[in-house]
């Protein structure tokens, strides 16, 4: 199912392991820096956006000789390249946004990336972070996430509101039902899957559900 797949400007090492997340019918969006882990990747984006203070001038004359579609805002803005790549994901009739590339480097910038994709005017029906063997999704209670992977991978679910409510795990090594997460506890990090299928419930509040790849996939 084709999604929208976003190309932060963060810090990423994996080119290799984040193909395995792009299909051929996604579309495509760049903010700012983040076209240079897209061109790395051997992929033509569909719209640039940012203030490109962070891409080369080469290599974004290239992008409008090909004819790109590019909306370009000035450096002095109220909002960070990543937020108006989000606005422009919603033109696209997608039921997914997966965002690469966005995490490491700054940390102001890092958890405002965070943050930014638990916002309730998203209409996506899913939005995921992924770099790496890493992958994040944001749960807005009531919700359901159902996760494929193999026994040891990691999962942590991380309260983002003041509490989620009606938390349920299955599928991995610690089962929960019913149970109440206030901000700030430890008590859902390092899961461990048990077997290849893992089922994430909330019935209120807003949660990051992360899965790790244990090392050596």
């Amino acid at each position: 199912m084709a999604k929208t797949v976003i190309f932060a400007n963060g810090i990423s090492g994996h080119p290799e392991k984040n193909q395995q997340y792009i299909s051929d019918d996604d579309k495509i969006i760049c903010a700012d820096g983040g076209t240079l882990y897209a061109l790395q990747m051997g992929l033509v984006p569909d719209i640039l956006v940012g203030d490109f203070d962070s891409l080369p001038v080469h290599v974004l004359q290239g992008m409008k000789n090909k004819n790109i579609v590019i909306e370009q805002f000035p450096e002095k803005k109220d909002k960070t390249d990543l937020e108006l790549a989000l606005q422009i994901s919603e033109r696209f009739d997608t039921d997914e946004v997966l965002i690469l590339t966005a995490l490491g480097g700054r940390m102001d910038q890092y958890l405002s990336n965070i943050l930014l994709l638990t916002r309730t005017d998203w209409k996506q029906k899913r939005i995921r972070i992924a770099d790496g063997n890493q992958q994040g999704w944001i749960l807005k209670g009531p919700d359901e996430l159902i996760l494929t992977g193999q026994k040891g991978d990691i999962l942590s679910v991380i309260p983002i509101s003041t509490q989620i409510d009606g938390l349920y795990l299955s599928g991995l090594e610690w089962s929960l039902t019913n149970e109440k997460i206030e901000r700030g506890s430890t008590l859902t990090l390092s899961n461990n899957f048990k077997g290849n299928k893992a089922t994430i419930k909330i019935k209120s509040g807003i949660c990051l559900v992360v899965k790790i790849e244990k090392r050596g996939k």
